[in-house]
């Protein structure tokens, strides 16, 4: 949610406040939930990037994957002896 407009006090939750100023509140109140979620959509769609994740980690991967190749061969060589 976005930071409070400092030149703007908030008059949310102010008994005696009229509709024009609950409306006006309750826009505020919506468009920074609009703004929450198209971060929130960005976000995720970056995150669920698969091919974007094996470029960024390509290292990680390639050393993941010979220790674990590495770990299914010693395993291979016990069973046999």
């Amino acid at each position: 949610m976005a930071s409070p407009d400092p030149a703007r006090p908030s008059t949310a939750g102010l008994p005696g406040r009229s509709a024009s100023e609950i409306r006006r509140d309750i826009d505020l109140q919506r468009q920074d939930f609009g703004r929450s979620v198209e971060a929130l959509r960005g976000r995720v769609t970056e995150l669920t990037d698969w091919r974007r994740q094996l470029r960024e980690h390509r290292s990680q991967l390639i050393v993941g994957a010979a220790v674990a190749g590495f770990a299914v061969g010693m395993l291979a060589m016990r069973r046999r002896r």
